[in-house]
C-alpha cells in the first residue's frame, strides 16, 4: 500500500514526521498487550501469577509470570502456568443453549430465564420446593457459593443443596469439627512444616496434587526431618519418604490403632497435654489395651516393625505434623480414620505451637471456603448449623426473611443423586460442577439425571452433565471473575479479574441474581459487585465459627490474604490455631478410641483386586477445564491403569494395552501401565475422564455414617485384557 503524506507548504521533515506517526500509530492499532493479575484456579495454595496478552492483529500469544506470594512463594506448577489455554479456547460456551431434540440452539438471556422462571414453577407446583435442587462445586468463590445458599433457601426456597466438596473434603471436615470444635484445614502456617522434626503424609501425594507444597517437605527433610508417606502406591510423593508404609487400601484406622498402641507402650504420650487439654483419653487407654500389633500386621500389611518405627519416631521427636488427604477421607470409615490420625497428635501434644500440627490437605481451589458458607445440606454461612434455632434466627434476620420459612437440612450430594432417581427431586441446578463423572456409581447417577423433568447446568464447556441438560448457561473463568478464594491455611484471598468474559458469559453471582429477579426474589438478590456480596457474607458470618467480619477487600490487596477467624477490622487473623485453647465450650479438644475399621466391600474370588482412585499431576477434578488446554491434554491424553506386573501376569496384561476393568456396578477401558511401586493386590485409576474411561462407573456407592463420603478408595474389582473379549 501507498501512502501520500505530500501536502503543500509542508517541507521533507515534517513530512517525514507524519510518516513515522501514521505507521506508529498502525503499530499500536495491530500490537496490544494487557496484564492481568490473578491466580491459578486449580488446586488449594492458590498460586498467584500474571497472565500477560500480546496481540499482533488477529494472533494472540500469552506469557504467565509467577507473582510472590506467602503460600507458593511465587512456585507454579505446569497446570498454573496453563490455566489460560481453558480460559481463551474457542470451546468456551458463550451464549445460553437450550436442548431442542437433542441438538443445542442458542437463545438470548431473556429466553432462557423465562424458561427457566416457567420450569421451576411449574415443578414447585406440581410437586413441592423441594422437588428443586441445587449441586454446588468447591471451586467457586466465597462470594459465588455463599450467594448459592442464599439462593437455594431463599429464592427457590428448597432444603436440597450440596456440593462436590462432599467428596473432597467432607471426612477431614467433620473429624476436626468433633475432634477441635473448629474446621480450617491447616491448624498451623505452611511456613512451620519447615520446624517439623517428623512429618506424616497419610494418602496424600502432594508432589502431583499440589506440586508448589514439595519444596516445603523437602526443606524440612534437610532441616533433619523424618517424613512417613502411608499410601498402597509408591508415588512421587512416597519417593521423598524416609519410611514408605505401603498400606492394604482402606485399613488406615488399623494402622493409626498400632502407631497409637506403640506411644502408650514407650510412653511416648505427653500426659500434662492430655490432662489439661484434652477429654476422652482413658476411653482410648482401654481400647488400645485389646490391640494387638501383629493382628495390626495381618489388617494392614505393614510389618510390626515399621509399624513401630513410625510410631516411635513421631512420638519422640520434639516437633511433629500430620497430614491427611482423599486416601485416607475418601473411604467409608474416612471420618473415623481422620479421628485416629489426630488422636496421634493430641495424645502426643504436637499441636498448637510451632512445627506441630493437624492439616487436611484440601484439594479444590476453594475447598475450605466451598464449605464454609451454606453449600453443603446442614450449613448456614459462618459454618452456622441450619438446625441450630440460634443460628437460623441470626441469618433469617439478616437475610429478611421469617425463620419459619428458612429451609431445614436436606441431604448429601450422592443421597441427592438417589431422590434424583427416586423422582423427589424433578428438577436440579448445578453450578460449578460435573456430577455425572464425580459421584461413585456413575450409571445410576447418569439413569437418574435422565429421569429429571428440568437440568440447568451453568459451566464455560459443555462437560458430560452439560449433554443432558435441559439449558446450559454460559459463565466466567478465573480471569474474568473477581472474588476472595481460601486456601488450605485458612488463608482467604483476593483474586483479581480484569479480563471481559466472552460472548454473553455472565458470573456466577450475576446469574444467580439474574434468576432470583425472574423469580420475583429480586430484592433479596440486588448485588452491583463481587464485593458487596462480601460484605454480606462478613455480616453472616459474624460471630460463627468460620468469622470472616474483620476482612475486607482492603485488607486483602494491603495483607496478601487474611487468616480466618478474623472477627474485627483490627484484629490480625488466627495463622495458628489452638495455642490456648480448643473451640469446643470447655476448651478441650476429644479423644475417641477408634475400632479397625473393615471396608464395605471386600475382595472376592470374582472380584479379587482392590481398585484405589486418585489424580495426576496435569489433570484437576473430572478434566471438564484442564483436558481443555492443548497442554496438559497432551500430556495426559487418555486414562491408565496401574498395575504390578507380576499382577498384569497373571491376567496375560501386557504394558499399554488395553483393558476391561469391572466391579458389579460397571465397567470402564482403560489402558494398562505396569509399575512395581503398587501393591500386588491393587490396581489404581485417576479420576479425571468421562464416559467409557470414568472410572467412577465401577465405584462404590456406599457412604460414611457420620460424613457421608463414598468409599472412592477401595472397591473390589475384576480385570481382563482387551483382547480376550474380542477372540471370544
Amino acid at each position: 500500500m501507498e501512502v501520500d503524506f505530500q501536502h503543500p507548504g509542508q517541507t521533507g521533515g515534517e513530512r517525514m514526521n507524519d510518516l513515522l506517526r501514521h505507521f506508529r500509530s498502525k503499530q499500536l492499532e495491530t500490537e496490544t498487550e494487557k496484564v492481568f493479575d490473578t491466580q491459578c484456579p486449580f488446586c488449594s495454595v492458590q498460586c498467584k501469577m500474571q497472565l500477560i496478552e500480546q496481540r499482533n492483529g488477529e494472533r494472540k500469544r500469552y506469557k504467565v509470570v509467577p507473582m510472590p506470594n506467602p503460600a507458593s512463594e511465587g512456585r507454579l506448577c505446569i497446570k498454573g502456568r496453563n490455566a489460560y489455554q481453558h480460559a481463551v479456547t474457542k470451546e468456551r460456551v458463550k451464549q445460553p443453549l437450550l436442548n431442542v431434540n437433542g441438538a443445542f440452539v442458542p437463545v438470548s438471556w431473556s429466553e432462557a430465564l423465562q424458561i427457566i422462571k416457567e420450569k421451576f414453577t411449574a415443578i414447585q407446583q406440581e410437586d413441592g420446593y423441594n422437588a428443586l435442587g441445587v449441586y454446588g462445586g468447591g471451586s467457586l468463590t466465597n462470594e459465588e457459593a455463599y450467594l448459592l445458599g442464599k439462593f437455594a433457601r431463599v429464592a427457590l426456597q428448597t432444603k436440597y443443596i450440596d456440593y462436590n466438596g462432599r467428596f473432597c473434603m467432607s471426612a477431614a471436615a467433620s473429624a476436626a469439627n468433633q475432634a477441635f470444635g473448629i474446621d480450617r484445614g491447616l491448624t498451623n502456617q505452611l511456613s512451620e512444616i519447615l520446624q517439623a522434626r517428623c512429618i506424616i503424609l497419610a494418602g496424600t501425594n502432594i508432589a502431583e496434587c499440589q506440586p508448589t507444597l514439595m519444596p516445603y517437605f523437602t526443606k524440612a527433610r534437610e532441616n533433619g526431618a523424618f517424613i512417613i508417606v502411608i499410601d498402597p502406591r509408591e508415588t512421587t510423593t512416597a519417593k521423598l519418604a524416609d519410611l514408605h508404609l505401603k498400606i492394604k487400601p482402606g485399613t488406615d484406622a488399623a494402622l493409626a490403632n498400632g502407631m497409637l498402641k506403640v506411644l502408650l507402650d514407650e510412653g511416648l504420650v505427653e500426659q500434662k497435654f492430655i490432662q489439661e487439654r484434652t477429654n476422652g483419653y482413658e476411653e482410648l487407654k482401654q481400647h488400645l489395651a485389646s490391640i494387638r500389633l501383629d493382628q495390626i500386621e495381618e489388617i494392614t500389611g505393614i510389618t510390626v516393625e515399621q509399624i513401630r518405627k513410625a510410631a516411635v519416631t513421631y512420638g519422640a521427636a520434639q516437633t511433629g505434623m500430620v497430614f491427611t488427604a482423599r486416601g485416607v477421607e475418601q473411604q467409608t470409615d474416612g471420618y473415623m480414620t481422620v479421628r485416629n490420625f489426630i488422636n496421634l497428635s493430641l495424645i502426643t501434644g504436637k499441636i498448637g505451637r510451632i512445627g506441630c500440627g493437624y492439616g487436611a490437605i484440601t484439594g479444590q481451589g476453594n475447598g475450605q471456603g466451598g464449605r464454609e458458607h451454606g453449600q453443603k445440606a446442614d450449613q448456614l454461612p459462618g459454618y452456622r448449623s441450619i438446625e441450630n434455632p440460634e443460628h437460623r434466627a441470626y441469618i433469617a434476620k439478616l437475610w429478611g426473611i421469617n425463620e419459619q420459612d428458612l429451609p431445614g437440612k436436606g441431604v448429601s450430594a450422592y443421597e441427592m443423586m438417589e431422590k434424583i432417581y427416586q423422582k423427589e427431586i424433578t428438577g436440579l441446578f448445578v453450578m460449578g460442577s460435573n456430577p455425572v463423572v464425580s459421584n461413585p456409581n456413575a450409571n445410576f447417577v447418569e439413569e437418574g439425571l435422565q429421569k429429571l423433568k428440568f437440568l440447568v447446568v451453568v459451566d464455560m464447556f459443555i462437560s458430560e452433565t452439560g449433554r443432558m441438560a435441559d439449558l446450559i448457561l454460559p459463565c466466567s473463568s478465573y480471569l474474568e471473575d473477581e472474588g476472595t478464594m481460601t486456601n488450605l491455611e485458612g488463608r482467604v484471598i483476593l483474586r483479581k479479574a480484569g479480563r471481559t468474559p466472552p460472548g454473553e458469559a455472565k458470573h456466577d453471582w450475576e446469574i444467580l441474581c439474574d434468576i432470583a429477579q425472574a423469580l420475583g426474589k429480586e430484592r433479596f438478590f440486588s448485588y452491583s459487585s463481587a464485593e458487596e456480596i462480601f460484605n454480606e457474607l462478613r455480616m453472616a458470618s459474624r460471630g460463627g465459627t468460620a468469622d470472616y467480619y474483620g476482612i475486607t477487600y482492603n485488607r486483602l490487596t494491603q495483607e496478601e490474604g487474611v487468616y480466618w477467624p478474623c472477627p474485627s477490622p483490627d484484629h490480625p487473623g488466627e495463622a495458628r490455631l489452638f495455642e490456648h485453647s480448643f473451640a469446643h465450650a470447655d476448651g478441650r479438644a476429644k479423644i475417641i478410641p477408634v475400632e479397625n475399621q473393615h471396608v464395605k466391600e471386600q475382595i472376592t474370588e470374582e472380584f479379587p483386586l482392590y481398585l484405589t482412585t486418585g489424580r495426576v499431576l496435569t489433570q484437576y477434578l473430572t478434566g471438564v477445564q484442564t483436558r481443555r488446554s492443548h497442554t496438559l491434554a497432551a500430556s495426559h491424553f487418555e486414562s491408565f491403569l496401574e498395575i504390578h506386573p507380576k499382577t498384569a501376569k497373571k491376567y496375560r496384561i501386557e504394558n499399554e494395552s488395553l483393558v476391561k476393568l469391572e466391579s458389579e456396578r460397571g465397567s470402564v477401558t482403560v489402558r494398562s501401565k505396569l509399575t512395581p511401586d503398587i501393591r500386588e493386590d491393587t490396581v489404581f485409576v485417576p479420576m479425571h475422564w468421562g464416559d467409557m474411561q470414568s472410572v467412577n462407573k465401577v465405584t462404590h456407592q456406599a457412604l460414611d455414617p457420620y460424613c457421608k463420603m463414598p468409599g472412592f478408595k477401595v472397591c473390589a474389582v475384576k480385570i481382563k485384557p482387551l483382547v480376550d473379549l474380542q477372540l471370544e
